[in-house]
């Protein structure tokens, strides 16, 4: 029985992929902030909710991380897979006008909280038998290209980026593999206001094109179920006709 752990479980990407990796046959641990929305993927999952663990918890926080890692030890005994996808962005306004509280509320969910995860993931993935495991990391196109106003969602996707190749070199004594999937409008409510139109790098509104989220948690499943001697680094998922190649 192979053992993951989904951060951000109860919406959007982390629901799908958790769904995903569960009809693939895997246990999943559920996290993310709000229980009623990780029951409600549990409940997604039909027959293989029986291989679910609901962990509400909050990534940017040290001891809730390590209640995520005690618990899914406790229930599964090991682990094979983290998903560190949980994260959110500051209101898109002027760099300038951005608070304190604004900017540190990303930090703790985005970059904070996949280090925390990443650091309890190698304690156990190292120690267990047989050892090792894969981590991959929800990047966004956003690690290599930034919006208009989000400062310190980019800032912190570019960090992924070098937490993610940090952790594949690290992890290689360990058996353990990290890869980073860059994802670029999947149909979720987050990205519900691409529909509706956002702002350009020239400043004008446009609408733009968005792709079913199934794709990505596709691509997850991929990731999850190769073997530890092979490695997808870094893989875009991305609409075809989004404006993020070239000028657009």
């Amino acid at each position: 029985m192979r053992i993951a752990i989904v951060t951000g479980a109860g919406t959007g990407i982390g629901r799908a992929s958790a769904l995903a990796l569960l009809h693939a046959g895997w246990s999943v641990t559920l996290t993310g902030r709000r229980r009623e929305l990780l029951e409600q993927t549990r409940d997604l999952a039909k027959e293989a909710a029986e291989r679910t663990l609901i962990v509400p918890a909050d990534v940017g926080d040290p001891e809730s991380v390590r209640e995520i890692f005690d618990q899914t030890k406790a229930k599964f005994g090991r682990l094979d897979l983290l998903f560190n996808n949980a994260g959110t962005g500051a209101p898109p306004i002027p760099l300038e006008e951005l608070t304190y509280d604004q900017w540190k509320r990303v930090v703790d969910a985005n970059l904070t909280g996949a280090f925390l995860c990443t650091q309890h993931a190698f304690r156990l993935m190292k120690d267990q038998s047989p050892r090792g495991g894969r981590i991959i990391n929800n990047g966004s196109i956003s690690s290599e290209t930034p919006r208009p106003n989000s400062a310190p969602y980019t800032a912190t996707k570019h960090a992924i980026t070098g937490l993610t190749k940090s952790t594949a070199l690290d992890g290689r004594k360990y058996d353990i593999a990290c890869g980073q999937i860059d994802i670029g409008n999947a149909d979720t409510e987050m990205a519900a206001k691409m529909k509706q139109g956002v702002m350009q790098a020239n400043g004008t509104i446009a609408v733009e094109p968005t792709m079913d989220v199934e794709h990505v948690a596709g691509a997850v499943v991929y990731m999850a179920n190769l073997p530890l001697d092979a490695n997808v680094l870094c893989m875009t998922v991305m609409a075809t006709k989004m404006p993020f190649v070239g000028r657009g």
